[in-house]
């Protein structure tokens, strides 16, 4: 059916889904703009990336190319199964990535990314002692390795068992063939300087990635798909099948994660403050991929709220697939875009967990480096400390990760809170605004409290209950932070 008047004015209509599109890249303009300007980003300081360049991790690249990477790196499966799995409460999840975006995960990437410019490109874990203190320090330490671990195996064994499925058939496949493939591959990505597999590959995969977004768009519009609109019965009412056991808040703050705020993201940051050539291209980097990122996950919530008829329906569909967004991601894709739709699937639910998985093991071996101070130029220095992490890692892929991956959302955004804690500390002891980021630091330590005391991976406490200690723990969160800052500042 042609596309025609009624159609134009059906997408004038989508009030929510473009107001929210606009929200996004006004938040881009104006408040990157602002966040840039408070930050002091300097265009004539030089960067890590000529001050430290080693030819593996530190040096600079095209902005064009880092804004992809950073891109990819960030966001992997993220904006589109957290959005597929978030949009199942409804128009609610409209507002936390747009809010979430703007003003947490655009925030915590661009300052997370900038303050490790300014500390010589240094890993994440360095970067929370400085500000937090060495037990902290030690804490995010083993913390961050493990996440970082965790990520690389889950995102070895996931892509590996998708194209055993693809290639069954043939008498050469076998899932041990696909993980020892994707696993060759993570120990190329993380050995070599970052310009050679990183440096070519990841910019293809970006464009993919925004181009499945764009095209599911205009056939969302074309095809006339009824998304619904934000009503005051948002704030009443809780749209997910089963609202006893997955309330709004923290649930769904939880399931959006890449689109909105996501801890992973700082770990991603440095690896690219030691290639960005200069500071004023922070924002487009830093900022603006976590802007793309919410765009693409508002689209994806979009499409998973009217592609099956509505909010109902999309929770009788993902009930039915056992809560399998991978089935949702191919069946829109396929049937919206076709024969190309199928390849920008491939590509997606393959090739974006690996690039995601791979920047997980170099950045565990960028802070192990960091740890012992080990320089990495050095063939035989980053074999020293991959070997262990990959025999760590192989072994593991062994391993039924179901239980263990239940908390990485969790752990996710747990370190997320962290950041931005360390970050407001930043912003206290620079003299800087630092509502920016303690506001946001304030309400992921409630998301992650009251999560790991209601969820059933937790202690499966009442809702209120909850809700009073995790109110509690996050006030004690505050004094505690209060207390280190005026010692701090003392000092």
């Amino acid at each position: 059916m042609p596309f025609g008047l009624q159609d134009l004015i059906f997408a004038i209509v989508m009030i929510t889904f473009f107001l929210c599109l606009i929200a996004l890249v006004f938040g881009y303009i104006f408040y990157g703009r602002f966040i840039e300007r408070k930050f002091g980003a300097e265009a004539t300081r030089e960067t890590p990336a000529y001050t430290k360049t080693d030819g593996v991790d530190f040096m600079p690249l095209n902005s064009w190319k880092v804004f992809l990477i950073q891109f990819l790196n960030i966001a992997g499966l993220g904006p589109i199964f957290g959005a597929v799995a978030g949009a199942m409460w409804g128009p609610a999840a409209f507002l936390w990535i747009v809010f979430g975006c703007i003003f947490g995960g655009a925030v915590h990437d661009y300052l997370a990314g900038m303050i490790s410019v300014r500390q010589g490109g240094l890993s994440l874990p360095e970067i929370i002692g400085i500000y937090l203190g060495r037990p902290t320090q030690a804490i995010m330490r083993i913390f961050t390795i493990v996440l970082m671990i965790i990520v690389g195996v889950v995102f070895i064994k996931g892509p590996a068992g998708i194209l055993y499925s693809m290639t069954s058939g043939q008498a050469w496949s076998s899932e041990l063939f696909w993980i020892s493939v994707v696993f060759i591959y993570y120990v190329l990505a993380t050995l070599l300087p970052v310009d050679k597999l990183i440096g070519n590959i990841y910019p293809v995969f970006g464009f993919a990635l925004i181009f499945m977004a764009l095209g599911i768009v205009v056939m969302m519009v074309i095809g006339g798909y009824q998304v619904p609109e934000i009503d005051l019965s948002v704030f009443q009412t809780n749209l997910h099948h089963t609202p006893d056991k997955f309330s709004i808040f923290p649930m769904m703050f939880i399931s959006i994660a890449c689109g909105a705020v996501s801890g992973f993201h700082a770990t991603q940051s440095p690896l690219m403050a030691r290639c960005m050539k200069n500071e004023m291209n922070g924002r487009p980097i830093f900022f603006g991929s976590m802007i793309t990122e919410g765009i693409v996950a508002l689209i994806w919530a979009a499409i998973a709220m009217s592609f099956f008829g509505g909010v109902r329906e999309l929770n009788d569909t993902m009930t039915e697939i056992g809560g399998n967004a991978a089935l949702v991601v191919n069946d829109v894709a396929t049937k919206l875009l076709g024969p190309v739709g199928a390849v920008l699937v491939l590509l997606g639910v393959v090739a974006a967990p690996i690039t995601s998985g791979d920047t997980a093991f170099r950045a565990a071996r960028l802070i192990i480096a960091d740890i012992f101070k080990s320089s990495q130029l050095s063939i035989k220095n980053r074999l020293i400390i991959s070997v262990p992490m990959f025999a760590v890692g192989l072994t593991l892929t062994f391993v039924d990760f179901s239980i263990i991956w239940r908390y990485m959302a969790w752990m996710n955004q747990t370190l997320a809170a962290v950041t931005l804690w360390a970050i407001t500390a930043y912003m206290y002891l620079s003299k800087k605004p630092v509502w920016i980021s303690l506001i946001p630091a304030i309400f992921m330590t409630a998301v992650t409290t009251v999560y790991i005391l209601i969820a059933p991976e937790g202690f499966s406490l009442d809702k209120n209950i909850s809700y009073w200690i995790g109110g509690a723990l996050t006030i004690l969160a505050i004094v505690g932070f209060s207390w280190h800052m005026k010692n701090k500042g003392n000092k």
